[in-house]
């Protein structure tokens, strides 16, 4: 009976470790102090609970009481760590250079991506953001459905058909409007024709007045992609000439890193 009991038990360590992240997370959304009621309301989570992370937290010098009845705030600690994790990176530390000046020549906002094969899922490893005021906006972290998104077709394009057959069906995948491919024959045609013209594109059909274009490549021996994006009006004007700078950084890439 109590082993039945114990196996049903939910995994709280995994739990708690969540509800840090999510703690760091609404701190990032807020960029002000929160009380202890306020932390417990967008987390939709007990009071008790709060306290106790927050208590843990402030005692590994990860949050600071802002002052008397002013609420709590992340310390400079979380920032310090988050560099140096960033700055020991492999790999991002030897595509960087390369981004940036991809960056500063297409003036667009540039993302390096991976697939995420445990979630099925795009994760955004690095985003440099684009100099213009009105740009495409994407945080480092960011996790996005493969079929309508232009680095999820660039990385898709490095499987077999199997292995993007067996990734995609058996879930229904979401329309976000009328331009978003649903169908395994509608993404394989289009990833063939990609292919054939140089470049993967996401053209508004995730976000409508979105666009971007993607190429992949390989690093270490890892696959990985790198997409231009901005709003669609800037995108689809410079498609061939984007497209050209983004095969020329993928391919110094390749061959130098």
């Amino acid at each position: 009976m109590n082993s039945v009991a114990t196996e049903k038990k939910p995994d709280t360590n995994v739990k708690t470790a969540l509800r840090v992240i999510e703690i760091i997370e609404v701190f990032a959304r807020e960029t002000k102090p929160l009380s202890l009621s306020e932390l417990a309301r967008h987390l939709d989570a007990p009071v008790s609970s709060c306290l106790a992370l927050l208590r843990t937290l402030a005692s590994l010098g990860y949050v600071y009481e802002a002052g008397r009845r002013q609420g709590y705030y992340p310390t400079g600690r979380l920032l310090a760590m988050a560099q140096r994790i960033s700055k020991a990176d492999p790999i991002l530390e030897k595509v960087l250079p390369s981004l940036e000046e991809l960056r500063d020549t297409t003036s667009e906002t540039v993302v390096f991506a991976k697939l995420d094969l445990m979630n099925n899922r795009v994760v955004y490893l690095d985003v440099l953001a684009s100099p213009h005021p009105i740009s495409y906006v994407a945080v480092a972290g960011s996790q996005k459905d493969m079929h309508a998104n232009s680095l999820g077709k660039a990385l898709l394009s490095t499987l077999t058909a199997d292995e993007r057959k067996k990734l995609l069906s058996g879930r229904k995948l979401q329309a976000y409007n009328a331009r978003t491919l649903v169908t395994l024959d509608a993404i394989e045609a289009d990833i063939e024709a990609s292919r054939e013209r140089g470049w993967f594109a996401n053209l508004g059909e995730s976000m409508t007045d979105v666009g971007a274009l993607a190429w992949p490549l390989k690093v270490s021996g890892n696959d990985y992609a790198i997409s231009i994006a901005g709003p669609l009006y800037r995108i689809e004007s410079s498609l061939e000439d984007h497209a050209k700078k983004l095969r020329v950084a993928c391919r110094f890439m390749e061959q130098n890193i």
